[in-house]
């Protein structure tokens, strides 16, 4: 386990649910990933790169709502800027994405 955060520290992240509404094979990574775009409501539409490609394949995934982070700055990754972060349990390569049971709004925060 990692350090104890503060109740201030957990109020700073700002994790959203969106709808994927695309997803390309990101060819110009290093590692497999998919290109995302998803909706996350009046927050608008955000790019990311998203490792994910083990359990997933690129046809599945619109349609699907995911948890993001996204407020993190824009990171360069190959010839895009990620915009968000795609939250997923990690075990080994794979990652399982998470999401909501139920379908909620875009764009509403997790707390």
């Amino acid at each position: 386990m990692k350090a104890p955060l503060t109740w201030e520290d957990f109020e700073k992240i700002d994790i959203r649910i969106g709808t994927i509404i695309k997803a390309l094979v990101f060819e110009e990574a290093i590692k497999p990933a998919y290109r995302l775009e998803i909706d996350f409501g009046e927050l608008g539409i955000k790019r990311s790169s998203a490792q994910i490609t083990t359990l997933y394949t690129a046809d599945e995934l619109p349609g699907k709502q995911v948890a993001a982070v996204v407020n993190f700055p824009e990171k360069q990754i190959a010839n895009m800027k990620s915009q968000c972060l795609v939250l997923g349990v990690v075990d080994g390569k794979d990652v399982t994405l998470l999401t909501p049971d139920k379908a909620v709004p875009n764009g509403l925060k997790i707390g």
